[in-house]
């Protein structure tokens, strides 16, 4: 099998250079952040998810799998050299490229033979014409090479499965060789006869962006649909479940709350507007959704200040940080959009979350009060909000949290619990798109 240079040890280059050694691959991570790479080595890993750490230990101990500093001498050892450096949110939007710049002219100054350079980063169509580019300005002499687009579809929390049995694998090139040398390196995938689509590298660039605005584009519909469900009486969760037995529809995000966050799909929805923008193509269906997602933390203090109208001086008790649960990912999270806005009106937050409580402190270490457990963020508060759906979350002791709290307000930004029960329970229960008598 050829040998594997994977650029970048964040989410996606950790996961996927991991889960390709454990193809049978030989793989290099390379990431300039000794302290990062000196703690792969360790067993500490820099993100957290679920099997990483035995996936990483079991391939770094077998020697498929090694973590350097040094991306020269990686380059020149492998056949195929994957970019996965960070593509953020620029300040207008669009995607920033300088990460994947930087590794293309790097990686230019280190070739010395064929290489096949494969763009597994989400960057917007016609990126690998840009990189062809650099990559030509930067070669000491005349190399021939290979570009490729290998998007990847990973989900936070469940990584390690989307990778090893995913839907679909996306490889968008345009060389024989390149098709065979990618087809080589998935070949395990071959056996569980996973669909392996070649399209052009263009095409490759586009299904990503695509791919993450239809779901943004289903959570928010969803979500407009819970608000209709609240104002006609129905119930949003027997509405989801009607709409996605219908097998074009399907049932996979069509779960109302506060709309959607993490690293994928708000900066991939702004980075398709910015590119319909710049070819003077109108997204509206995108844009559309993009707006209602923004409007959901609005939606969720309606019901707050219905509650307390005065929210100034009151404690509120928030459950759950990162954008879903089974990761510390705060990027774009909706309960940190809670806190910015509550902090502003002057509100005292308690905050426990099972996972991303050390991440939340780099930034919002002065304005909230971080607690060891759930009961004990609770005591006191006026209020409940429980924005993510941590398994621990779903099974509290209701009237142990009944009596904790100054006030019975719970505000259920996922739907968990049964707005019946609580009810019953004396709690004033809020939850989205569900009538109160609902089981």
């Amino acid at each position: 099998m050829p040998k594997i240079c994977m650029v970048g040890t964040g989410y996606v280059g950790l996961v996927s250079g991991a889960c390709l050694a454990d193809f049978g691959n030989t793989v290099i991570c390379v990431d300039i952040d000794k302290e990062r790479i000196d703690g792969i080595q360790k067993g500490i890993m820099p993100i957290y998810e679920p099997g990483l750490k035995e996936l990483v230990k079991r391939n770094y101990d077998a020697g498929r799998l090694r973590f350097t500093t040094e991306l020269a001498s990686s380059v020149k050892d492998s056949l195929v050299i994957f970019s996965a450096v960070g593509t953020p949110m620029g300040d207008d939007g669009s995607a920033d490229l300088g990460a994947v710049r930087q590794v293309a002219r790097e990686i230019a100054e280190n070739m010395d033979e064929y290489k096949i350079f494969v763009q597994k980063s989400t960057v917007p169509v016609g990126t690998s014409e840009v990189v062809k580019k650099i990559i030509e300005d930067n070669l000491e002499k005349d190399i021939d090479f290979d570009l490729v687009s290998n998007p990847e579809f990973l989900r936070e929390g469940s990584a390690i499965e989307d990778f090893m049995r995913p839907n679909r694998v996306v490889i968008g090139v345009e060389s024989d060789q390149a098709r065979e040398i990618m087809r080589e390196i998935y070949r395990p995938l071959y056996l569980l006869e996973t669909p392996i689509v070649f399209t052009s590298i263009r095409t490759a660039e586009l299904v990503k962006y695509a791919s993450n605005a239809f779901l943004a584009v289903k959570i928010s519909y969803i979500n407009e649909i819970a608000d209709l469900c609240e104002e006609v009486g129905a119930n949003v969760n027997e509405v989801a479940k009607a709409v996605g037995l219908d097998q074009r529809i399907g049932a996979k995000f069509l779960h109302a709350g506060v709309g959607y966050g993490g690293s994928c799909l708000p900066k991939d929805v702004s980075a398709i507007l910015h590119t319909a923008e710049n070819h003077t193509v109108s997204l509206r269906v995108i844009k559309a959704a993009s707006d209602v997602n923004d409007t959901r933390i609005d939606r969720l203090f309606s019901k707050l200040e219905y509650e307390i109208p005065d929210l100034s001086g009151k404690t509120i008790a928030v459950l759950g940080l990162s954008f879903k649960p089974n990761t510390d990912d705060l990027r774009f999270a909706p309960a940190l959009r809670l806190i910015d806005r509550l902090s502003g009106m002057g509100v005292t937050v308690n905050a426990y979350d099972p996972i991303a409580m050390d991440n939340a402190r780099t930034d919002y270490g002065d304005i909230v009060s971080f607690f060891d457990d759930s009961y004990a963020a609770i005591a006191g508060a006026d209020a409940l909000v429980i924005m993510t759906e941590w398994n621990e979350f779903r099974q509290l002791e209701l009237e142990k949290v009944k009596g904790l709290l100054r006030a019975p307000v719970v505000i259920d930004c996922r739907n968990i619990y049964k707005p019946n029960v609580m009810k019953k329970m004396g709690f004033r229960y809020h939850s989205f798109g569900r009538p109160e008598g609902t089981y």
